[in-house]
C-alpha cells in the first residue's frame, strides 16, 4: 500500500495559523482533503481565502455525503455526514477538499431539524456557495447557519424528508402513488 502524499503546500500554513487545532488530512489520487471540526471550519475556510499564500478565491462546489453504515471511521474523521467544499486558488493553481464531518443526535429518517447537523455559511466569504448550500440542505437536511436564503430549492417546501439521506427508502414513502396516470391516448 502506498503512504499517502500529504505534501500539499496549504496544511503546513493551516496547521501553523491554528497549532490548536486538530486536523486531519488526506489524500486519494492526488486530490487533498483537510478534515476541520465544525466549531472552526468558517475560521479556517477564511484563512484559506483572505492569507494571500493560500488563496482559494473560489468554491467551485459545496456537497454532502451521508456515510451511514460506512466501515467506522475514527477521531476527527468520524461523523456520519459530511459537507465537503471544493476550493481552488487561481492564483496558485491549487485545489483543496475541506471537509466537515457531523453526526446526527436524533433520527435522521424526517424533517426535524436536528441541532448536531448545523454549519456555518460560508455565502459571506463566496457568494457564490448560496445555491449550493441550499441543495445540500434539501436533500441531506444539514442546516447553514446564517445562510441569507435557507429554503428548499430542487423540492417543494412541504417534502416530507430529504431524499439523499441512506435511510430515505429508494421507492419513496408515497410521493408516487399520488400523482395521476396519464395514459397516451388521454395526454
Amino acid at each position: 500500500m502506498n503512504k499517502p502524499n500529504l505534501d500539499h503546500p496549504t496544511l503546513p500554513l493551516v496547521k501553523q495559523h491554528f497549532a490548536d487545532v486538530k486536523f486531519v488530512a488526506t489524500e486519494f489520487r492526488g486530490q487533498t482533503t483537510l478534515i476541520v471540526p465544525a466549531a472552526k471550519m468558517h475560521d479556517v475556510m477564511r484563512f484559506l481565502r483572505d492569507d494571500p499564500a493560500c488563496a482559494y478565491d473560489m468554491l467551485s462546489d459545496v456537497t454532502g455525503v451521508d456515510y451511514l453504515n460506512y466501515p467506522a471511521q475514527k477521531g476527527a474523521a468520524a461523523g456520519r455526514f459530511a459537507v465537503v467544499y471544493n476550493l481552488v486558488s487561481t492564483t496558485h493553481n491549487r485545489r483543496l477538499f475541506v471537509k466537515v464531518m457531523l453526526s446526527p443526535s436524533r433520527d435522521t429518517s424526517g424533517v426535524e431539524d436536528d441541532p448536531a447537523l448545523h454549519v456555518p455559511s460560508v455565502t459571506d466569504l463566496w457568494a457564490g456557495a448560496e445555491w449550493t448550500e441550499r441543495e445540500v440542505f434539501d436533500m441531506f437536511g444539514i442546516r447553514f447557519d446564517a445562510h441569507p436564503d435557507l429554503r428548499r430549492i430542487l423540492l417543494w417546501e412541504a417534502y416530507p424528508a430529504h431524499p439523499l439521506r441512506k435511510d430515505y427508502p429508494l421507492q419513496g414513502r408515497g410521493e408516487r402513488e399520488d400523482y395521476r396516470v396519464i395514459e397516451r391516448d388521454s395526454a
